[in-house]
Protein backbone atom coordinates (compact mmCIF):
# COMPACT_ATOMS: atom_id res chain seq x y z
CA UNK A 1 0.00 0.00 0.00
CA UNK A 2 1.43 3.36 -0.94
CA UNK A 3 1.73 6.23 1.50
CA UNK A 4 -0.62 8.32 -0.62
CA UNK A 5 -3.42 5.76 -0.41
CA UNK A 6 -3.21 5.83 3.40
CA UNK A 7 -3.99 9.55 3.42
CA UNK A 8 -6.50 9.67 0.56
CA UNK A 9 -9.31 7.38 -0.60
CA UNK A 10 -8.33 4.99 -3.40
CA UNK A 11 -9.96 6.84 -6.33
CA UNK A 12 -8.36 10.13 -5.28
CA UNK A 13 -4.95 8.52 -4.78
CA UNK A 14 -5.17 6.84 -8.21
CA UNK A 15 -6.04 10.14 -9.88
CA UNK A 16 -3.20 11.96 -8.10
CA UNK A 17 -0.71 9.25 -9.10
CA UNK A 18 -1.86 9.35 -12.74
CA UNK A 19 -1.63 13.15 -12.75
CA UNK A 20 1.92 13.06 -11.40
CA UNK A 21 3.02 10.71 -14.20
CA UNK A 22 1.21 12.75 -16.86
CA UNK A 23 2.78 16.00 -15.62
CA UNK A 24 6.28 14.51 -15.63
CA UNK A 25 5.74 13.17 -19.15
CA UNK A 26 4.26 16.44 -20.42
CA UNK A 27 7.24 18.47 -19.23
CA UNK A 28 9.74 15.69 -20.09
CA UNK A 29 11.05 15.42 -16.56
CA UNK A 30 13.17 12.58 -15.25
CA UNK A 31 12.87 9.29 -17.10
CA UNK A 32 10.28 10.85 -19.43
CA UNK A 33 13.03 12.97 -21.02
CA UNK A 34 14.25 9.93 -23.02
CA UNK A 35 12.41 7.50 -25.28
CA UNK A 36 11.55 4.07 -23.88
CA UNK A 37 13.61 1.25 -25.38
CA UNK A 38 11.12 -1.39 -24.18
CA UNK A 39 7.76 -0.09 -25.45
CA UNK A 40 9.27 2.28 -28.07
CA UNK A 41 7.33 5.41 -27.14
CA UNK A 42 9.05 8.76 -27.76
CA UNK A 43 10.35 11.10 -25.08
CA UNK A 44 7.53 12.99 -23.39
CA UNK A 45 5.09 10.09 -23.71
CA UNK A 46 3.85 7.72 -21.04
CA UNK A 47 5.04 4.12 -21.17
CA UNK A 48 2.43 1.60 -22.26
CA UNK A 49 2.43 0.13 -18.74
CA UNK A 50 -0.16 1.97 -16.67
CA UNK A 51 1.33 4.26 -14.00
CA UNK A 52 4.82 2.85 -14.39
CA UNK A 53 8.08 3.66 -16.08
CA UNK A 54 10.00 0.73 -17.51
CA UNK A 55 13.31 -0.02 -15.79
CA UNK A 56 15.18 0.21 -19.10
CA UNK A 57 13.90 3.79 -19.53
CA UNK A 58 15.01 4.79 -16.04
CA UNK A 59 18.44 3.22 -16.62
CA UNK A 60 18.84 5.05 -19.93
CA UNK A 61 17.99 8.36 -18.21
CA UNK A 62 20.39 7.70 -15.33
CA UNK A 63 23.28 7.02 -17.72
CA UNK A 64 23.15 10.56 -19.13
CA UNK A 65 20.68 12.85 -17.33
CA UNK A 66 19.88 16.06 -19.17
CA UNK A 67 19.56 19.25 -17.15
CA UNK A 68 17.25 21.88 -18.62
CA UNK A 69 15.42 24.86 -17.28
CA UNK A 70 15.58 27.04 -14.21
CA UNK A 71 15.62 24.41 -11.46
CA UNK A 72 19.11 23.01 -12.29
CA UNK A 73 20.45 26.56 -12.24
CA UNK A 74 19.03 27.14 -8.76
CA UNK A 75 19.92 23.76 -7.31
CA UNK A 76 23.34 23.31 -8.88
CA UNK A 77 25.05 20.17 -10.06
CA UNK A 78 25.05 17.50 -7.35
CA UNK A 79 26.45 14.63 -9.43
Amino acid sequence: MSALSVLLPAPVADAAHDAAHETAARFRQGAYSVSCPKCHVPAGSLCLARRAVHTARRDLYRQNPQTHGLVPLLVGRSR
